[in-house]
C-alpha cells in the first residue's frame, strides 16, 4: 500500500470515528465537518484509483 493510500485509510477510519462521537454526543456541526471531510477523502481516493471500504458499523 502505498503512502497517498495508506495516510487516505488512515484518515478516514479517524473520521468516521470521530463522527459516531459527533452523532452520540449530538454535535451537528462536528458531524457536518466529519462528513465533509469523509466526502473530500473519498474523492481523493477515487481520483487516484485508491480502494476504500465502507465504513463500519459499530
Amino acid at each position: 500500500m502505498g503512502e497517498l493510500s495508506s495516510m487516505i485509510h488512515q484518515r478516514l477510519e479517524h473520521a468516521y470515528a470521530s463522527l459516531r462521537s459527533a452523532h452520540a454526543d449530538g454535535d451537528t456541526y462536528l458531524a457536518d465537518i466529519r462528513q465533509e471531510e469523509i466526502r473530500e477523502l473519498r474523492r481523493i481516493a477515487a481520483n487516484h484509483d485508491i480502494g476504500v471500504e465502507p465504513p463500519r458499523c459499530d
